[in-house]
């Protein structure tokens, strides 16, 4: 039996959290505190927190953020920005993490993800997979946020994912990012069936 779990995605950037649409246009939107207070109170099942720039700006973790962050969540944790090595998941999960968020790093060297699987286990390795349409209609999975095309259709890259050994699959939308249209549930069924 499948249970819904509500598990919110905050959206880091310049020391505030902020919300975007289409993964452009990001807008503050207040400080991370004081969000994780109002889900703690909600009681959410799990927060994913994202420093959206960490990648593209070629930085390791913010670990300092991470620990405030995580001495105020009393849900499991999940941070992801940065991380490109084994010691980067180390240092992350030792701050108080449950999970690790990673995206650009899986893309560029897909083995990685089985080494941190094999490392951590698998309950702690998350594939964050953000994707959109091309020219021609074509699905295909971008990184560095969405400002690097890969090869990969999202389809196939969450197949590869699931050998590799990743516990957790995050599916977004660029294209509907912030747009309130909801998921692309084509493409969580084409991926739930494969």
């Amino acid at each position: 039996m499948l249970f819904e779990r509500i598990i919110p995605c905050l959206l880091w950037q310049n020391q505030g959290l902020v919300k975007t649409t289409k993964f452009k246009k990001p807008k503050y939107i207040g400080d991370a505190t004081n969000a994780i207070r109002i889900f703690n109170d909600k009681e959410v099942d799990e927060l994913i927190l994202l420093d959206i720039d960490a990648s593209k700006e070629k930085r390791g973790p913010d670990l300092e953020l991470i620990e405030r962050v995580a001495s105020e969540c009393f849900m499991p944790l999940c941070y992801g920005g940065g991380i490109s090595t084994l010691d980067d998941i180390k240092k992350v999960l030792e701050k108080g993490v449950e999970k690790v968020s990673i995206s650009s790093t899986a893309i560029s060297k897909p083995q990685f993800i089985k080494e941190a699987a094999k490392t951590f286990g698998s309950s702690t390795i998350v594939v964050c997979i953000d994707y959109k349409k091309g020219l021609f209609g074509k699905n295909k999975v971008y990184t560095k946020g969405s400002t690097k095309k890969s090869n990969y259709s999202p389809v196939e890259f969450a197949k590869l994912m699931e050998q590799m050994g990743a516990g957790e699959i995050v599916i977004q939308s660029i294209d509907r990012d912030g747009t309130m249209i909801g998921y692309d549930e084509n493409i969580l069924k084409e991926i739930i069936s494969q």
